[in-house]
């Protein structure tokens, strides 16, 4: 994809392409869209980034609430997104031993009732083991700290998914 092609897209292709480099989070990509014309791809991510840090703590806690437990419920019954569901493969979570699911939905728990939203972690980055150690850390932040760490992850998120749309074109039907 060029900048002509993505600069010339209408608003319901726009959102076909790039509707969930956010997770279940078209109205961002919706916003963005009305900022065309764009000088360069990092231009799109840096005004999904400048969106979301714009939001109050509670709109960024809506963003990370968006988010699927990892190898939780979604994935079990096959209703994550498209895009969720490769990344957490990727990561070894779709085959997990019952003993490091049991674990891992565990700590899915113990995060969501400390701080109200999921735990979120660039699952296409790392590693089963690495997640699991990553969320035990974690679960020690303070809820401020972890809000911005969850965001950031999201960010990371959102990169590779659109290098993922560059690279391949839409690699995923994203409609929700």
């Amino acid at each position: 994809m060029d900048l002509e092609t993505l600069n010339s897209m209408n608003y319901e292709k726009f959102l076909d392409v790039f509707g969930n480099i956010i997770e279940k989070c078209p109205v961002i990509t919706a916003a963005v869209w009305s900022r065309r014309p764009f000088s360069s791809f990092c231009e799109v991510e840096g005004e999904v980034y400048d969106f979301i840090e714009s939001l109050p703590v509670s709109g960024k806690e809506g963003i990370l609430r968006c988010h699927p437990d990892l190898a939780g419920r979604e994935l079990s019954s096959g209703t994550l997104t498209m895009e969720s569901q490769e990344e957490q493969r990727q990561a070894g979570l779709t085959s997990l031993s019952p003993e490091q699911r049991e674990r891992l939905t565990l700590l899915n728990t113990q995060y969501k009732q400390k701080f109200g939203f999921p735990f979120v972690i660039a699952a296409k980055m790392s590693d089963k083991d690495k997640i699991m150690e990553e969320l035990t850390a974690r679960l020690q932040n303070d809820p401020s700290v972890e809000l911005l760490k969850g965001i950031a992850e999201v960010k990371k998120i959102c990169h590779l998914r659109v290098q993922d749309i560059l690279r391949k074109g839409s690699p995923f039907p994203t409609k929700l």
